[in-house]
């Protein structure tokens, strides 16, 4: 949610992009000028920016790798201040952010699609580094959220479709999102914030900029951010602490060593995951126990059949309130980059980096018995804590090169990850009395009586290496064309399982990824002063993804059986994305039009045994993943910004995505018919407004946006409703305020805003398929699927920030 208006609106992506920003396209330019645009060591191989006038400019050759969207620094802060940077993209036309709390910070519930693509089929970086699949118990890298502090991003690049070769990335299946860490400043300085807001949140940013420290311009930053709000319903809070440094060395006038540096640590009391049933019949505010008077006792009443009355029409009241739901996660994770100009044509990057990751997670678990057996064994009480603990142990390096000679630039490079990722599930004791003290789920479990549930270990080694070339004829026109390879294998070994509940895990197995030849090829044109064409065709692929037990659309973690069942079908997946479009670029009006098409290939997909309820991913009544076939997506986004008179801008956008299955689906001898039908949880319709208005130092918004239906099964039997959504801010900035009246200490921006989320008080669906789709709705299986999470009711936020 944005905390001020936008001071300037312009056309900026391929797809239809009228977000009201500081954004702009600039026409392609010649490849001598476009040398003489780098900015400090920001170039990188697909992307040049500079600044013009607080607006961010697109220097056109990027735009033969998939026309890169720029998200600057100040759109970024104009959001409420520790507000997850996804969320800007929610403006877009064809993007959905979904989550459970207003500042999308919760990372079990983060969503996003872009154009049909889950945040899994996204390839998302750091400076070029690899943060891996951006979900929930990340395996291969970890949530941006987690990487850099929003304060501290200068921008985001995102490319559209599977372009972007040159991104150290194996799912980015439906674009990347390259996130830009911003440079030390050059003069000492600092910055202060400080939020609050409904719920008691309380968001504290501090940074400390130490200026040019010698002749050399060596220069570094370094920040605390502290974010800590109750739940909006339920009990317990959802608190994250983190701290970023950078470091830059100069090396002659245009090359530069530089480091970054990140430590995290989060502890986060989930929400209840919701099923349809209880939104209809027990309204919206049923939750855990934790964090409310009398926890553990109406815990362990419930785990005896003593439900509160509020559970009526509960299929399964156990599973309605847990004691306690949480996750939790601690990080070291960062990089050295040389950026070296070896000559006036010739560019080399380079970057090793390193991350390590303990993320545990626990759950209250009620059904310590099964069929009236004690099935875990430890103490005989009826609940028992389950730890799920994965940890990650990636290091890596990347180097490029980037050519300019005559019309052409050609670049290439070379990525290596090795990925040690080890997931475990353990049962520890939790006392067998109701009025006894029960485990603190963000404490030290060590010395209390634990079981393993179940375990794997993975090991995978990945290679891509990519090559390109854009060729300018004339000024005006790019022809792009590069391809990218990839190798990657995953051995999974270890595999434990406590066989009371659990079958024989995937143990000593190994799948491998190898496509030598993935193309992408574009060109754009512009033919017109403020006209330009488009067209943009590329493949990619997803490695195969890893994950605990159970818990995704991972083919290894499943049981033996169900491994051996489909192993012959499993084949990576694929996709190839087709796009044109057309886009004016005037002074009173910007408008866009984008269409697209995707071919999704050998689609992955876990396919649930049940709804949920009795503990479904906790005991032998498993989930399988096959190979289900295509889906054929095709779509089409149109904006439209009129600026009338100077600081009022009216924008507006509308995107429509047909996205269907391309053949039935079998599982268990059943054929289920999802032929042409409706991808599950992204909305065929969805509507984006925006007006806005400034004034001097003031600055005002109000925004609405509408999504249509979602799919909550593969059959398209049920469908979770439409819903709007508003929000508003206002915001007045204050310049050079001199502190000691002598003009020593000075604030050079103080700014004071306020901001309203979901003005209408709109109770909705927010993230869905957290925990899987069910095949169809027979029997109301989707009715009662435990798979989604509400989002947040009304809330109210004010902020001051000041730079020194």
């Amino acid at each position: 949610m944005s905390q001020v208006m936008f001071k300037h609106l312009k056309v900026v992506s391929f797809f239809a992009l009228t977000l009201p920003t500081t954004l702009s396209f600039a026409a392609p330019v010649a490849q001598k000028h476009e040398t003489k645009q780098r900015i400090n060591h920001k170039r990188t191989a697909n992307t040049a920016v500079l600044a013009q006038d607080e607006e961010i400019s697109i220097a056109g050759s990027h735009r033969a790798h998939g026309s890169t969207v720029i998200l600057s620094h100040k759109i970024l802060e104009q959001q409420v201040p520790g507000t997850n940077p996804l969320k800007v993209l929610a403006q877009l036309p064809g993007v959905q952010f979904q989550s459970d709390d207003p500042q999308g910070i919760d990372t079990y519930s983060v969503q996003l699609y872009m154009h049909g693509f889950v945040q899994n089929e996204i390839g998302m970086t750091l400076d070029g580094i690899p943060l891996g699949e951006p979900t929930f118990r990340n395996y291969n890298g970890l949530n941006p959220l987690q990487a850099i502090s929003s304060e501290n991003v200068e921008r985001l690049d995102v490319t559209q479709s599977a372009g972007a070769e040159s991104s150290a990335s194996t799912n980015n299946l439906g674009g990347t999102i390259n996130y830009v860490s911003s440079a030390p400043k050059d003069k000492m300085g600092g910055k202060v914030v400080q939020t609050f807001g409904s719920n008691a949140l309380y968001h504290s940013f501090f940074r400390f900029d130490s200026g040019k420290l010698n002749s050399s311009g060596t220069k570094f930053y370094v920040s605390y951010m502290r974010n800590d709000t109750e739940k909006w319903k339920g009990g317990g809070s959802q608190f994250m602490q983190q701290v970023n440094a950078k470091f830059v060395q100069p090396v002659g006038e245009q090359s530069n060593v530089s480091a970054f540096f990140n430590w995290d640590s989060l502890q986060m009391v989930n929400y209840q995951d919701y099923s349809p049933n209880w939104l209809q019949n027990n309204g919206y505010y049923l939750d855990n126990f934790y964090g409310l008077p009398n926890a553990w006792q109406n815990a362990y009443n419930a785990s005896q059949g003593i439900y509160p009355s509020s559970y009526k029409n509960v299929k399964d009241p156990k599973d309605a309130s847990y004691y306690d739901s949480t996750a939790s996660s601690h990080d070291y994770f960062g990089g050295i980059t040389s950026d070296i100009t070896l000559t006036n044509r010739l560019h080399w990057k380079t970057t090793v980096y390193g991350h390590e990751q303990i993320q545990p997670g626990t759950y209250a678990n009620p059904y310590a018995y099964q069929n009236g057996q004690d099935t875990i064994g430890l103490n005989g009480g009826p609940i028992f804590e389950q730890m799920r603990k994965p940890t990650i142990h990636r290091y890596g390096f990347l180097s490029s090169v980037d050519y300019n000679i005559a019309r052409n630039r050609i670049s290439a490079g070379v990525w290596y990850e090795n990925n040690h990722y080890s997931t475990y599930e353990y049962a520890y004791q939790q006392p067998a009395s109701a009025s006894a003290t029960p485990l603190d789920p963000f404490g030290n479990f060590s010395g209390v009586p634990r079981r393993t549930l179940w375990g794997q270990q993975y090991n995978t080694n990945t290679f891509t290496a990519f090559v390109q070339d854009t060729y300018r004829p004339i000024s005006n026109l790019a022809l792009h064309f590069g391809f990218k390879s990839v190798l990657s294998t995953t051995h999974v070994g270890d595999a434990v399982n406590w066989s009371e509940r659990f079958p024989a895990l995937t143990n000593d197995e190994s799948l491998t990824t190898a496509k030598a030849f993935l193309p992408h090829v574009s060109i754009e044109w512009n033919f017109l002063p403020h006209h330009e064409v488009f067209f943009d065709a590329s493949e990619n692929v997803h490695t195969y993804s890893q994950s605990g037990y159970n818990s995704s659309n991972a083919p290894m973690a499943v049981s033996q059986v169900a491994y051996d069942a489909v192993r012959n079908t499993l084949k990576p997946e694929t996709a190839w994305t087709f796009a044109t479009g057309y886009r004016y670029d005037g002074r009173f009006i910007q408008g866009s039009l984008y269409l697209y098409r995707t071919n999704f290939k050998n689609r992955l997909q876990q396919i649930l045994a049940n709804s949920g309820g009795g503990g479904v991913f906790l005991t032998n009544n498993t989930a399988t993943v096959q190979n289900v076939g295509g889906v054929t997506m095709n779509g089409v986004d149109a904006g439209i910004t009129l600026t009338p008179v100077k600081g009022l801008e009216i924008f507006n956008s509308i995107s429509y995505s047909h996205s269907t299955y391309d053949q039935n689906i079998t599982s268990g001898g059943v054929s289920y018919a999802t032929k042409n039908k409706q991808v599950v949880g992204y909305p065929s319709f969805m509507y984006k407004s925006r007006l806005s208005y400034s004034w001097k130092a003031l600055q005002a918004f109000v925004d609405a946006q509408y999504y249509g239906k979602r799919s909550y099964d593969y059959t398209g039997d049920y469908k979770i409703p439409h819903y709007w959504m508003s929000n508003a801010g206002v915001s007045y900035t204050f310049k050079d305020i001199s502190l000691l009246n002598s003009g020593f200490a000075s604030v050079h921006n103080l700014v004071v805003a306020f901001n309203v989320y979901n003005i209408a008080n709109q109770k909705y669906v927010s993230t869905m398929g957290q925990n899987g789709y069910t095949m169809n709705n027979e029997n109301d299986n989707a009715y009662n699927n435990q798979s989604i999470l509400l989002g947040a009711p009304r809330q109210f936020f004010g902020s001051v920030k000041a730079e020194f």
